[in-house]
């Protein structure tokens, strides 16, 4: 057989971005029937359809997936890897996709990447805020910043720093119920379930006795009538009163200082999370996003 054009396999991409070969064409500055007859050499070339198309949805097949999955992640490491032996002046350009949760992009991201621009002028960053993992290679991201705790061992991923999680409420719902002294206090209150979460209401505390120098633990499950996916409805749900709640302390330090919210039983601990830099899969990194978790991971130490 012979050799794919690789302007072919890069189409793959980006049709599957853009959704349709509309909105393809315009991205790439050519038409609609050019990319349809490229799609269709390059499916006759591998004998196997890439896309299912309709009149309103074009989608991959599972051959099509297999090929972003496998094939693509090594012609971006061949691109990257030709850009810097053409960039003998090393400056950072080209666009960084970055993914982050909500709380984490406003807080700590968004000026941690002004800063970094300020040195480095000639890029452009676009911001994607989620709670949810992605697949970085099928989402087009160069890099996804995840709190809490890696579930998949494999992921190529650089810690960049850890957090505290602070139980929190405002005062007009503790003006109702009290403040609670002790974790099994917390039965009965209100929580706000955060259900990315593996247990999302059962919670481990532990303090360690001033007399005897030993950890204590206790171990609580809460109540949630209220549940959601996202930290900024927690945050917001708790505003309102609606009850109790648990935020990293970077998303809780500026509503406690405020006084906002409270922050409950701080003698006791909850685990605490890292802050994590995903690659997706693939050796080789642009020097962009290299450049830039060098410099995230020291702006993090510092905020």
């Amino acid at each position: 057989m012979e050799h794919a054009d690789l302007n072919s396999l890069q189409l793959v991409q980006q049709l599957h971005l853009a959704g349709s070969f509309t909105a393809a064409a315009e991205q790439l500055g050519c038409s609609k029937t050019t990319i349809s007859l490229q799609l269709k050499a390059l499916e006759q070339q591998l004998g196997v359809a890439l896309f299912r198309r309709t009149t309103r949805q074009l989608s991959l097949t599972q051959a099509g997936e297999q090929l972003l999955h496998d094939c693509l992640p090594l012609l971006d490491e061949l691109q990257q890897a030709l850009q810097q032996l053409q960039s003998s002046d090393k400056v950072l350009q080209g666009r960084l996709v970055l993914s982050a949760p909500e709380d984490y992009n406003n807080r700590i991201l968004a000026p941690a990447v002004v800063a970094f621009m300020a040195q480095h002028p000639a890029l452009e960053v676009e911001f994607r805020s989620s709670d949810q993992v992605k697949d970085l290679i099928k989402e087009g991201i160069d890099l996804t910043i995840r709190a809490g705790w890696l579930k998949d061992s494999s992921q190529q991923a650089r810690k960049l720093g850890s957090f505290e999680q602070w139980l929190l409420a405002a005062p007009a719902y503790l003006a109702q119920t009290g403040i609670p002294q002790h974790p099994a206090e917390l039965a009965d209150l209100r929580f706000i379930a955060f259900t990315p979460l593996q247990q999302p209401q059962q919670w481990r505390f532990s303090q360690t006795d001033p007399k005897s120098g030993a950890t204590v633990q206790h171990s609580q499950y809460l109540q949630a009538p209220f549940k959601t996916s996202s930290t900024q409805t927690v945050t917001a749900l708790m505003l309102a009163g609606a009850g109790i709640g648990i935020l990293p302390d970077y998303s809780a330090r500026e509503l406690v200082q405020s006084g906002q919210l409270v922050r409950l039983l701080p003698h006791w601990r909850l685990a605490q999370g890292g802050i994590y830099a995903v690659y997706p899969p693939g050796r080789f990194r642009p020097a962009r996003v290299t450049a830039f978790v060098d410099f995230l991971q020291q702006y993090q130490q510092l905020a």
